[in-house]
Parts: structure tokens; sequence; C-alpha cells
């Protein structure tokens, strides 16, 4: 039987690659996205139904909320990503000697500084928060929320990290408040993907080299790697996996 899924932020990269793999599985699939020109070229290609959609702007999850049907299976939060790449303000925050010049010069970066924290928060945690909530009801039993983390939240990933840290922790309560109804919440945690937007074109090859050298299996990481394993998740086979940060690496950070 077909499923309803919801995936934000889906016009590229790890979102557009999982929203083709519940496609292909023949489930309805509704994707985000904030560029409609995107957004309404990627759901023609994939077969999917595109909704514009802010995660972070509550009146824009409220209308999501009014263009989806009464029952929804699978939720897969991935709209976010690291918007200090958008506003370089942190080294800026200081003088050459690590002091603020004078007290306006202090107050006018703080409050950039915060401004980039907030976007970051709202991007990576407040979209996920909001768009659960909008939804809780209508996800059936059996049904599953996926949340898209990162391995910078392991590895002092400055704003970014942190608010994607916070979504780990949000999500361990998330697991508690909904499993009793027979849905799971699990976040999927990357490591470096090739084939995205995430490092705005600033990922030199030195860098990328290193990232690569740092898994285990001397690959980068690829959408599709994120996508099956939201699947896996979303599945008959993962009913008690739950509250879980489920690392996808190549061994780049490792547990025990």
């Amino acid at each position: 039987m077909a499923r309803n899924v919801l995936i934000t932020g889906a016009s590229g990269g790890i979102g557009r690659a999982t929203a083709a793999r519940f496609v292909a599985d023949g489930d309805n699939v509704v994707i985000t996205g904030r560029n409609a020109d995107r957004l309404q070229r990627a759901a023609a290609e994939l077969g999917a139904h595109g909704v514009v959609c802010d995660a972070a702007d509550p009146a824009q999850v409220a209308a999501l909320r009014a263009a989806l049907g009464s029952t929804l299976n699978v939720l897969v939060n991935n709209a976010g990503g690291n918007t200090d790449f958008d506003d370089q303000v942190e080294d800026e925050a200081q003088g050459a000697d690590g002091q603020a010049d004078d007290s306006d010069t202090c107050r006018v970066m703080l409050e950039r500084l915060a401004a980039s924290w907030r976007a970051n928060l709202d991007a990576n945690l407040i979209s996920a928060v909001l768009t659960t909530h909008a939804v809780a009801d209508r996800l059936a039993p059996g049904g599953s929320v996926i949340n898209i983390g990162t391995i910078g939240a392991e590895r002092g990933g400055g704003s970014y990290g942190a608010a994607k840290a916070a979504l780990a922790s949000w999500n361990a309560y998330l697991s508690a408040e909904i499993g009793p109804r027979g849905v799971t919440a699990n976040i999927i945690s990357p490591g470096y993907i090739a084939d995205t937007n995430f490092f705005r074109d600033r990922l030199t090859s030195q860098r990328r080299d290193n990232l690569i050298a740092a898994t285990h299996d001397k690959r980068p990481g690829r959408p599709g790697d994120i996508a099956e394993t939201a699947y896996f998740l979303a599945s008959p086979g993962a009913r008690h996996i739950t509250g879980q940060i489920i690392h996808v690496n190549g061994g780049a950070y490792t547990t025990r």
C-alpha cells in the first residue's frame, strides 16, 4: 500500500535523493523548498508534489499542513544547512588583537553574531520542530519521523553543529512522546556528502581530500546513502528502532 511521505528541503541533494527513493517504491511524496522554480522542476522530474514552504516560518508551515492529506506515514525533516556560509561574522566580531574595538563596534558585531546563530537554529532546529508539530496528529501508527543531523554535532561545528546537537536532543524527547502511538523518531547523521550544495562552492580540493581520507572506506558519502538509510528507518524492519542517531559517514566518526 502506498504511503504518504513529506520531505522538507527536497529540491536537491539529500532531500531530492530521498524523495526519489520513496517515489520509486510507489509512495505519494510531497516535497518542499523555498525556491518555487527549483522546487517545481524537481517535483515534475521526480513525480512528486511540490509545496513552497520555508519550514522555519510558522505561517508557511501552517499553510503546508492545510495542503496535506489527513494521514501521513513518513516525515523527513531535511530542510536546513549551514547559514554561516551566508554571513561570516564570528571572526569579524573581534579586532585583530582578539578584542572588540569599542563598545559600539562590540554591540554591532554581537547583534550580527546573535542573528547568525539564530539563523542556524531556525534553519536546522526550529524548522523540524514546527513541521513535526504541525503534522503530529496526522502521523499514522507504524509511521516514522526522520531528522537529518550532521557529523558536525559531534565535532564542534559552531552554531551549525550546536543547532544539530539540539536537534538530536529534541529527537530523544520526540521519540518518547510519539512512541506510544507506534511512531518512531530517529536522526540520520551524515558525514561528508558529495554532490550537494552544502559547502556553497567553498570546499577546496585539499579539504575534500582530507574529509575522504578520514573515512574508513575512503570514499565520499553520496545522497543515495542517506536516502537508503531513511527508507530503511521507515520500513517495517525498523519498527523497534527509535530515539537513535544513525551515523552514516564511512567511519569518519565511530561509536561504541
